[in-house]
């Protein structure tokens, strides 16, 4: 599970004294305890990796939008703040899917779908997502997806 492998990680961090591996790990670790506090009153609660891997990429797109900000405004020093907190965030989110492999997944769910135009990309998105929404950077895939019924 990869809430185990976060703690382990927090616990080698601290033994080693790699600080700021450490103050993203505690900050993982401090928006899962927030999602699970969401989830208490929620009827359908996922499994715990997707859980973990869907707090994991939202924090992977937030610190992206923050590095592009920052280098608009030509902060050198918070884009390489924000890149550490990514590459930290990023080693434990799983392999994701090649293009390729994104393509091939998406003609297979638009033939089963009977997609032919954009406006079937709902219907495609919600497949996609359920069958390898933790492998997939969605917003990515969201462009193949328009890409494949344009």
């Amino acid at each position: 599970m990869i809430r185990d492998t976060l703690k382990a990680a927090q616990i080698e961090s601290m033994k080693g004294g790699d600080k700021p591996r450490l103050a993203a790990v505690r900050l993982i670790l401090a928006k899962l305890q927030d999602r699970d506090i969401e989830l208490r009153v929620a009827t359908n609660v996922p499994d715990d990796d997707s859980v973990v891997v869907d707090v994991l990429q939202k924090m992977v797109k937030q610190r992206r939008e923050s590095i592009t900000m920052f280098e608009a405004a030509g902060r050198a020093e918070l884009v390489a703040q924000e890149q550490s907190e990514l590459d930290v965030i990023e080693s434990f989110l799983p392999a994701q899917m090649s293009e390729d492999d994104t393509k091939a997944a998406i003609e297979t769910i638009k033939a089963e779908v009977g997609a032919v135009s954009v406006k079937d990309m709902g219907k495609v998105m919600a497949v996609l997502k359920e069958r390898h929404g933790t492998t997939l950077d969605m917003s990515k895939a969201s462009g193949l997806v328009k890409a494949a019924l344009g």
